[in-house]
């Protein structure tokens, strides 16, 4: 990922007056938008979960998330400050992704984003099969939701290591990856909600309800929506579903368009011009001012509020709030006695070979069967091999499969069972992955026409 076009427009007519934004800032910017950064940081946040939970420190890794934090009258631990408020953010940009995909983006287009839509189901529904056939009759079958998930950062960042990928693949694991999203955001709130409290719920559909009226008559500034969206957090925490839906239903609820287009502003933009000059040649410094206060307008209203947000929290939620998480749910001590319960654990096994088969063979048999009925087709630069490298890449679950891990499992053995799967399933995926992508490409490549 480029930084984003205004921020890197506006850095740069500050390097002109800032020694400071000269070598520090524009530097720091290229370096962590550059492709796969984000998911080096929140690589590097596991390994160090790992090393703190088995370290002679490992009794402080668990103490320390279990300490109580008190904010705005709410008394939490640390982990659940991390896990319902910090990731209700990471929810809230996936929101907003996930609108800007359906309103204008690869999803909007119903015939070309069917591809990806059924791969994604068929990448749910067969991991959770495997899942719940291992588990079946146990105390575990709980946790079927857990290797159905795709991390888009990781999938993302190990396909950018591979050089002379078609474009189109990676828009399809984007697509695929956002629609898994979707059906993740559906089974926590569907599947893993405790007991509901229905008057909470109420409260935070009125506060829904006033922020899509005054949206709709023009009122409020960012800081009182974000003052009401905290209410609905609130609210959503206290009823017993999961707070981070609510960061998703924020998210959606964000306008994607902006209200003011680019050729509408250079037309009006024109004309303030013009008036500006006009102004400041008859030294009248109060009418320059209200040109230049509507043109400062104008200009906040060629960019949606969902780029705007995203711009300003993508960099915070990327190096903060995911290390973070990972930091926080990553860690599992290992001893050479667990192995032998792990081999044998039907939540591992479950975890496992759900994200190392049932991701490929479900993506691939599901997107098979959609071009075989003539619904949809494959992108023409785009192979079946290298759909079923997607696949395998898929299956690294990471973020969200930690996620709804941890809400799935109440036993520390099962949950340190399905921590260890993930982070075992996914890094063999990464591998497995990235090697049957490019040999892939390889392929193709040497079955061009040479000339």
């Amino acid at each position: 990922m480029t930084v984003p076009a205004r921020t890197l427009g506006e850095l740069k007519e500050h390097v002109r007056e800032s020694l400071i934004a000269r070598t520090l800032k524009l530097p720091i910017q290229q370096f962590i938008h550059t492709q796969g950064v984000s998911s080096a940081f929140l690589l590097a946040a596991a390994i160090a979960a790992l090393l703190w939970a088995n370290s002679p420190w490992k009794a402080s890794y668990y103490h320390a998330w279990h300490i109580e934090l008190k904010l705005s009258g709410l008394r939490l631990p640390i982990h659940a400050w991390i896990n319902d408020a910090m990731m209700a953010l990471f929810f809230f940009l996936m929101g907003m992704e996930i609108k800007q995909e359906i309103v204008k983006g690869e999803l909007s287009d119903l015939r070309r984003a069917l591809l990806p839509i059924a791969g994604a189901l068929g990448g749910m529904i067969v991991p959770a099969l495997i899942y719940v056939a291992l588990n079946h009759g146990l105390p575990t079958a709980h946790g079927w939701g857990v290797p159905m998930a795709t991390d888009i950062a990781f999938s993302l960042g190990v396909l950018a290591l591979i050089k002379g990928v078609p474009p189109e693949l990676k828009v399809f694991l984007l697509s695929l990856a956002i629609a898994d999203d979707i059906g993740a955001i559906a089974v926590i709130a569907f599947f893993y909600t405790s007991t509901l409290h229905w008057q909470y719920l109420v409260i935070a559909g009125l506060i829904i309800v006033i922020i899509l009226l005054c949206r709709k008559i023009g009122f409020g500034r960012q800081v009182f929506f974000a003052v009401l969206g905290f209410g609905v957090w609130l609210a959503v925490l206290r009823s017993g579903v999961h707070a981070t839906i609510a960061g998703v239903i924020l998210g959606l609820m964000m306008p994607v368009t902006s209200s003011v287009s680019l050729e509408e502003f250079g037309s009006l933009g024109n004309e303030m011009i013009e008036e500006f000059r006009e102004a400041t040649a008859a030294s009248d410094t109060a009418r320059a001012n209200r040109v230049l206060g509507a043109m400062e307008y104008l200009v906040q209203r060629t960019e949606s509020p969902a780029d705007r947000v995203t711009r300003k929290l993508h960099d915070w939620i990327a190096f903060l709030v995911l290390p973070l998480f990972a930091l926080a749910n990553a860690g599992v001590t290992f001893s050479g006695s667990m192995w032998r319960p792990f081999l044998h654990s039907h939540v591992a096994w479950g975890v496992v070979l759900g994200l190392l088969l049932g991701k490929p063979a479900g993506i691939l048999g599901a997107c098979w069967v959609t071009v075989r009925a003539g619904l949809t087709r494959l992108p023409g630069s785009v192979k079946w091999q290298q759909i079923a490298g997607v696949g395998v890449l898929a299956g690294i679950g990471f973020t969200v499969s930690l996620f709804i891990g941890d809400l799935a499992f109440e036993d520390q053995a099962h949950l340190d069972a399905a921590k260890t799967a993930v982070l075992l399933a996914s890094l063999l995926a990464g591998i497995l992955g990235f090697f049957l992508i490019e040999h892939a490409d390889r392929q193709a490549a040497q079955a061009q026409p040479k000339g």
